[in-house]
């Protein structure tokens, strides 16, 4: 992972980071990830999302479930 350092940057901008990053949720260096993320052209989504679009492009992924033949047991909190 790369880091960013932006000198000069205004007061006033930075203001703007700060409203937008709390209207979404998010802190200021979450939020401009995201602004970079789109100015460049990459989804804004979360990791399993990215995995369902991946495997839905590739034309879905068929999970068989596991057996159920053995019983419940208890958690052991030991």
């Amino acid at each position: 992972m790369s880091t960013l350092t932006i000198p000069r940057l205004s007061e006033r901008t930075h203001a703007r980071l700060l409203r937008r990053a709390a209207e979404n949720g998010r802190s200021v260096e979450a939020e401009v990830r995201a602004i970079l993320d789109a100015a460049v052209g990459l989804p804004d989504e979360s990791t399993p999302m990215a995995v369902h679009r991946e495997s839905s492009e590739a034309g879905g992924v068929d999970i068989e479930p596991p057996d159920r033949t053995d019983p419940p047991q208890d958690a052991a909190f030991s």
